[in-house]
């Protein structure tokens, strides 16, 4: 099957009219599709699907064993993000196995592509939360608490999606079989464009976490509350959004972004209660990051106390700098010749898999360089030439 017939089956599936692009979810509609999809693919190829404890799927081309090689992405989205962040990766992987057998390849060492559930973090607030739970980096208690925007419980939804709520957690076997993880991924910023190149490799991932501040005032009526008598919580979640460029600035190679901010009760002629606001930050070093978060906190405190408003500042997620695998990253380079290495400042599922085994990354060249955004993109050669890179990668890996 070709790319573009692939790519097509997808087209259609979570497009998000209010906010242009996709909104597939963990286990909403729209992500249980792409997972059904996914499933029918891989069953066509031959391959044996499993899903395992935390909503993983895991596509085995042979027997399961110790010492795999695995491949793959997630299909979830942000909300309104682009068509190519996750999905890329499992057509990719599908097409490579396609590739493999027309060149009369058989793995020598057990191979997998596997699905990663809720890479985002879009519906229930904790990136790589199926990939978390699976190396136990977060606690089945804390993922069972997690309630999306529509006060839906993470219990519920995967009792909905067939799952068994009580084994939700850590699987070390399933774990242990794992012996490489390549994860393809369209890039996430301008360096291959920068540097005329296709494909490129990754070097490493940015310190990340979500922090979550709740400004608690108090609500009154937008037309009768004297400015002077108003506790207005808004007022230093503003503050708090500003904060953020200031400080990122401030420090080299570092970001942070407010993307959500949620005013409760949220009417138009109304001086909210409490407003939420939820902080991005990123940064070259463990202390770099924490540092660029205290001095918005910092700042946010600042402004609650002047407005007579008060602050609870809670860490929703959080990531070590991951340097990814030297030895098995200067293998693939001899695989598939000079090619770039960059660092990224995105996360996903092969950083919070790197604390356990080798992990890799191929990046496809984005010509836009956006990301997160209907505009995110990739050239059909490019990601044809993905597809080979990764075949080339896996031939090797897998012999």
């Amino acid at each position: 099957m070709t790319f573009d017939a692939l790519w097509s089956d997808l087209a259609d599936v979570g497009r998000d009219a209010r906010r242009g692009g996709f909104s597939r979810h963990g286990f909403d509609d729209a992500e249980l599709t792409m997972r059904e999809w996914f499933t029918a693919e891989a069953v066509r190829r031959g391959l044996d699907v499993d899903t395992d404890r935390n909503g993983n799927l895991w596509a085995w081309w042979g027997a399961p064993g110790p010492d795999a090689v695995v491949t793959g992405s997630h299909l979830d989205s942000v909300p309104g993000g682009g068509a190519f962040d996750g999905p890329l990766g499992v057509v990719s992987a599908l097409l490579a196995v396609d590739t493999l057998r027309a060149q009369g390849f058989r793995p020598g060492r057990p191979f997998a592509i596997a699905v990663f559930a809720e890479e985002e973090g879009g519906r229930f607030g904790l990136p790589c939360l199926g990939s978390r739970l699976l190396t136990g980096a977060t606690t089945p208690e804390r993922a069972l608490a997690l309630r999306d925007p529509s006060g839906v419980g993470l219990a519920e939804a995967v009792a909905r999606a067939g799952l068994d709520v009580d084994r939700i957690g850590p699987d070390a076997d399933l774990l242990a079989r794992i012996g490489t993880f390549v994860e393809l991924h369209v890039e996430q910023g301008r360096g291959l464009v920068d540097l005329d190149a296709p494909v490129g490799l990754a070097e490493s991932i940015l310190a990340h976490g979500r922090w979550r501040l709740t400004f608690t005032g108090e609500g009154n009526h937008a037309g009768s509350t004297a400015i002077g008598d108003r506790r207005d919580p808004m007022v230093p979640a503003a503050a708090a959004v500003l904060a953020a460029r200031r400080t990122a600035s401030t420090v080299d190679g570092s970001r942070a972004t407010v993307g959500r901010i949620v005013p409760n009760p949220g009417g138009t002629n109304v001086v909210a209660s409490t407003v939420d606001v939820w902080l991005d930050a990123r940064a070259l070093s463990t202390s770099d990051t924490r540092g660029v978060v205290d001095g918005i906190v910092a700042a946010a405190r600042a402004a609650a106390a002047d407005e007579g408003c008060g602050l609870a500042v809670r860490e929703e997620s959080y990531t070590d700098t991951v340097v990814f695998d030297p030895v098995l990253r200067d293998r693939l380079a001899l695989a598939l010749g000079p090619v770039p290495v960059l660092p990224t400042g995105a996360g996903h599922d092969a950083g919070i898999l790197a604390a356990h085994v080798p992990t890799a990354m191929v990046f496809v060249r984005n010509p836009t360089g956006v990301s997160h955004a209907p505009a995110e993109h990739a050239e059909r050669d490019d990601c044809l030439a993905g597809v080979t890179a990764l075949a080339a990668v896996l031939t090797d890996l897998a012999s």
